[in-house]
């Protein structure tokens, strides 16, 4: 089945790029040449380029590699879906853009038509201008007054297809990537608990997941996200989760600003699947050595409700799972309990254990447009607060991008999540 997928997926790559080559380059081009060589050497470029930032990510290739790969590889990435997207579009505006130049051209040669010719004047057989002289040599046509060819109907509108639809996906693209680069915006959202007292009314938490540092977001980014958190003043911080895309050695510097957030009631941390891809055990330790604290399937106790934290799912392939057991047992639950998980299909065992919210993160508001639709499909909640039962589940977009640091139709967010007793 593996093989089997393997290859539908290929043949898929294969496929939609050949698809942008002939689109882009050889429709748009009266012969074969130099332009739709360097078009296949761009399509395919682009894609080893991506291909080799993904796999030198995962097997931890030297970092100077990573980054070199990274981000033309995965730019690239982000560039062909958008540039697929538009050409299909483009398929529809063809047809339509054809008969459009037809129907003018009809109008044009019948308005032409109706226009009356002047009557030639005679030449009498003797005249000068009906005898040109023999000896005078064969005149060429004068380059400036003999007009080009002009390209074939069907050219036209390839070339202007092709055109808009790389401006659409460069436009798309470039503006989604400043997004990232700029920083996340914040949102605030209130949640009531109806077990939270009345003195902790207005507690406010800060909420960050997602922040993917790696070979193309690193310690300047991460400084970002720093000073956004911290000029909110929040009573607690809670990082739900993906914070890097690699070793401790290799991202240690890029977290380092890390140690600077600032909260009354302290940071808190919970690891994602991608810490497990990075090494979730250093990565641990680093966070408490930068001032954090790690909630590994561990509660504490609030003055006003409990915080407690669980491991992510893929922790379970290396015996480091989730143990809601460990983290919510024997505690008293008459009081309030904020959970923080890092994935949303965590919340059916957050309603089984009683907890009143869960702050999870992962799904990146599926990042790319149309990605939203598979990560809705793959998750209970997408993005922002639901309700389940007797539990409600919020999902922050993140901070950051995994892949290309691109967002189209799901902009990047930290959330303060003010707390609000009914008392």
């Amino acid at each position: 089945m593996v093989i089997v997928f393997l290859l539908v997926v290929v043949s898929v790559l294969v496929v939609a790029n050949w698809y942008l080559w002939r689109r882009l380059f050889r429709d748009t081009t009266q012969s074969p040449g130099p332009v739709r060589r360097a078009g296949a050497v761009l399509v395919a470029g682009g894609w080893v380029l991506a291909i080799g930032a993904l796999v030198a990510e995962r097997t931890g290739a030297p970092f100077w590699l990573q980054r070199t790969l990274a981000w033309p590889g995965f730019m690239w990435l982000a560039l062909s879906i958008y540039l697929l997207l538009a050409l299909l579009v483009g398929e529809v505006v063809r047809p339509l853009l054809r008969r459009f130049l037809e129907r003018r051209d009809h109008e044009r040669a019948s308005a032409v038509a109706d226009i009356p010719q002047p009557e030639p004047e005679p030449v009498t057989a003797g005249s000068a201008a009906a005898q040109p002289d023999a000896t005078d040599p064969p005149q060429p046509p004068d380059p400036i007054s003999t007009p080009a060819p002009a390209p074939s109907r069907r050219l036209f509108v390839s070339r202007v297809v092709a055109g808009a639809a790389a401006a659409a996906a460069v436009g798309t693209v470039g503006s989604g990537t400043y997004g990232v680069l700029n920083g996340p915006s914040m949102k605030r959202v209130t949640v009531p608990l109806a077990k939270l007292p009345r003195a902790a009314h207005g507690f406010r938490i800060a909420v960050v997941s997602d922040i993917h540092l790696g070979p193309v977001l690193g310690r300047g980014f991460a400084q970002k996200v720093v000073d956004t958190i911290n000029s909110t003043q929040p009573d607690l911080i809670a990082v739900v989760g993906d914070l890097v895309d690699g070793s401790v050695k290799d991202l240690g510097p890029a977290a380092a600003p890390l140690a600077q957030l600032t909260a009354r009631h302290g940071a808190y941390f919970v690891t994602g699947n991608h810490e497990y891809f990075s090494g979730a055990e250093q990565w641990v330790e680093e966070v408490r050595r930068l001032g954090l604290r790690p909630l590994e399937n561990a509660r504490t106790e609030l003055p006003h409700f409990d915080l407690a934290g669980v491991n992510d799912v893929a922790g379970e392939e290396e015996g480091d799972g989730p143990d809601y057991a460990k983290a919510l047992g024997d505690r008293d639950t008459a009081r309030a309990c904020v959970l923080l998980a890092h994935q949303p299909v965590q919340i059916h065992d957050a309603v089984e254990h009683g907890v009143d919210l869960q702050l999870s993160g992962h799904t990146h508001g599926g990042q790319l447009w149309p990605g939203n639709l598979l990560a809705a499909a793959a998750n209970p909640t997408l993005a922002g607060l639901e309700r389940y039962g007797d539990t409600q589940l919020y999902v922050s977009r993140g901070a950051g991008a995994w892949g290309p640091p691109t967002r189209v139709g799901a902009p990047s967010d930290i959330t303060v999540i003010e707390l609000a007793s009914p008392r």
